[in-house]
């Protein structure tokens, strides 16, 4: 039986834990958290952090694995490729799914290589940036080079909120370093999914539509992303051209992709992430929902070295939605209420991380979410309905500490 270590056990990884299993795998998994609820459905689990590189190597090459996955994990993903790599497995170069993980090396390479990318810089103290600020043009985003879901990004309008923005970047960063971009104004939605190469070739591409909040928390951080995408024929083949492109840059082979992309007023495509893994908020299941193909599948076969042909294009059906579950206030977590309806019509599946008793924050980013849900609509103008006066139809109902 084929060995496959997983890198991580949290409540979005068990999809591909349980698939795994019934790929007829002998499943590991790792992370630094033994009461993550994944594990319960491995054969072993062990307690190693999954960034730490040496230590994963290790446990790899002591239970002789077959193939190692790091399934919607960003900081996880360059574990996994430089293990494949020191131990002759499947996988991607190591290098480049650094440059993939780490938002300075990335805006570093699309500048060299001529991709569209806006004026970008890493630093690693606020002293650095402050001599170089005038260079830049606002607003511009700070961001830490190594988080993900938007924790710790902050639009700075004006110099007086640089240092604060630096301050939160940093907090969240686990190398202590960010970077400074300049703002792109885009057109229409955000796009937002997963792609898929094999050989090096896209041969699957999935986008949906970025989901933001305007309404008590800031305005630039992803709340969720609804399907089918309203990218017109030509827009999706620039945004995937430009995706080949870097794929064919940093000689990527098989691998699945979870992709942000801005299109500029002038249908610019500026790849704002290409992570070298599957997408977390359960974007994997939303496509399955919609275009019937499991991308874990062929994230586990490319993993563990076997044939990925198979997978091509789908048109998607349908019109479906992830969402984030979560509170504006702070409190003591009780329930969530769905309105009768919603529920009844609309909610296919609620994944929440939050049990009765446990404190919640009012949600600021992806740190303080209670989870995810999907749900589907009948039409385009239902979901857009919907998403855009979500309030209405779920609450998180919490009680004063």
């Amino acid at each position: 039986m084929k060995k496959v270590l997983m890198l991580g056990g949290s409540m979005q990884q068990i999809p591909a834990i349980k698939r795994a299993k019934e790929m007829d795998y002998y499943v590991i998994t790792c992370d630094y958290l033994p009461e993550n609820p994944g594990h319960q459905y491995a054969d072993e689990y062990h307690n190693v952090s999954t960034t730490d590189i040496d230590k994963v190597l290790e446990l790899a090459q002591k239970i002789n694995i077959d193939g190692i996955v790091a399934y919607a994990s960003d900081p996880a993903a360059p574990t996994a490729a430089y293990v494949a790599e020191k131990m002759g497995l499947p996988g991607n170069p190591y290098e480049s799914v650094k440059i993939l993980t780490q938002k300075d090396l990335f805006r570093e390479f699309l500048g060299k290589n001529r991709f569209n990318t806006p004026k970008a810089r890493g630093y690693s103290s606020y002293d650095e940036i402050a001599n170089e600020v005038d260079e830049f043009i606002f607003p511009i985003m700070v961001k830490p080079v190594d988080s993900s879901g938007s924790k710790g990004v902050v639009k700075v309008e004006r110099r007086s909120g640089l240092k604060d923005a630096v301050e939160e970047a940093l907090y969240y960063s686990r190398s202590k370093k960010f970077v400074v971009e300049e703002f792109i104004e885009k057109k229409g939605y955000q796009v937002s999914g997963d792609g898929f190469s094999v050989d090096g070739k896209l041969v699957f591409s999935s986008y949906g539509n970025e989901l933001y909040s305007g309404k008590g928390t800031r305005d630039y951080l992803a709340l969720g992303e609804f399907w089918p995408s309203l990218l017109t024929k030509e827009q999706k083949e620039k945004v995937d051209a430009e995706i080949q492109n870097i794929i064919t840059a940093l000689n990527m082979r098989n691998c699945a992709y979870n992709i942000e992309v801005i299109l500029d007023k002038n249908d610019t495509p500026y790849v704002i992430e290409l992570g070298p893994r599957n997408g977390g908020s359960y974007i994997p299941q939303l496509i399955e929902y919609s275009t019937g193909v499991n991308l874990i599948d062929y994230t586990l076969k490319a993993a563990m070295g076997e044939d990925c042909s198979s997978l091509t294009m789908a048109e998607t059906t349908g019109v479906w939605s992830n969402y984030m579950l979560l509170s504006k206030e702070c409190g003591i977590f009780d329930r969530i209420e769905f309105a009768p309806e919603f529920e009844k019509h609309n909610l296919l599946e609620v994944h929440c991380t939050a049990k009765k008793g446990d404190a919640v924050e009012a949600y600021k980013n992806t740190s303080h979410s209670l989870g995810t849900i999907l749900f589907k609509a009948q039409s385009v103008s239902e979901m857009i309905q919907i998403t855009n006066n979500i309030e209405n139809y779920y609450k998180i109902v919490v009680n004063s500490k």
